[in-house]
């Protein structure tokens, strides 16, 4: 009788050993089998999000103390606004909107729009950040993170925002990420339906309590009465 293969060999060693979960070859074959799953899973709730980017939408997001934030797109023309406690950022093919309120009074800088095709830098949305609303970008950016950690924490839960299915992860012990620990649902079309966790220090509590498929165009614009500083002619000049 010709000897078994090296491949018939291994699946006969585990076979064998069955419930002695003490062998190495065996738990490895199993950690591998964990650790693609949960890639798998936030893979493609990071997936998911990204493709929301096609969507028209304006979803309002509840914050502690009672605050709000909103946010607003459209694929075409491509748009979009993130409306915050203390500010604004407002991004379309013409510019790149920050606003900021002080005392009252409502102050925008108007940037140089992203290139063609780019996305904008993502230190235009750290102030977003800072003020208590977390963006798709940077979710995405966490739950990519989480698929590439293969020693990260991952357990999944399926829930109901604002009467919208939701698929939800909690994740712990991410390593060089913007945040190490949090909690996320993603709708099933793809859209932000909480987050919860410090992101860069900053504590982040936010849930979905009204979807909207439709967008006002005003919210597009720099507020009416806004003190107005225009960069985009200082740009083209260098």
């Amino acid at each position: 009788m010709p000897a078994p293969s090296r491949s018939t060999r291994a699946v006969l060693a585990c076979a064998a050993v069955g419930a002695l979960l003490a062998s190495a070859g065996c738990q490895a074959l199993s950690d591998a089998s964990q650790v693609i799953g949960r890639s798998d899973l936030v893979n493609d709730l990071a997936a998911r999000l990204d493709r929301s980017s096609e969507l028209t939408y304006s979803i309002d997001y509840r914050l502690p103390e009672s605050r709000s934030a909103t946010i607003a797109q459209t694929p075409q023309p491509q748009r979009s606004a993130y409306i915050y406690p203390g500010g604004r950022l407002i991004i379309t093919e013409e510019a790149i909107t920050e606003c900021q309120t002080r005392g009252g009074r409502e102050t925008c800088t108007i940037h140089p729009p992203p290139s063609p095709g780019a996305r904008p830098p993502s230190s235009y949305f750290t102030r977003a950040t800072e003020h208590g609303l977390v963006t798709p970008t940077l979710v995405i950016s966490l739950l990519t993170a989480a698929a590439l950690d293969a020693e990260a924490v991952i357990e999944q839960h399926d829930t109901t925002i604002a009467g919208r299915h939701a698929t939800c992860v909690t994740v712990r012990q991410v390593e060089k990420a913007a945040a190490s620990n949090f909690d996320t649902c993603i709708t099933t079309e793809g859209v932000l339906g909480s987050f919860t966790g410090v992101v860069q220090g900053t504590s982040i509590d936010i849930a979905m309590s009204h979807y909207r498929d439709t967008v006002d165009p005003e919210i597009f614009e720099v507020p009416k009465g806004a003190e107005i500083v225009d960069r985009r002619t200082s740009a083209a000049a260098r």
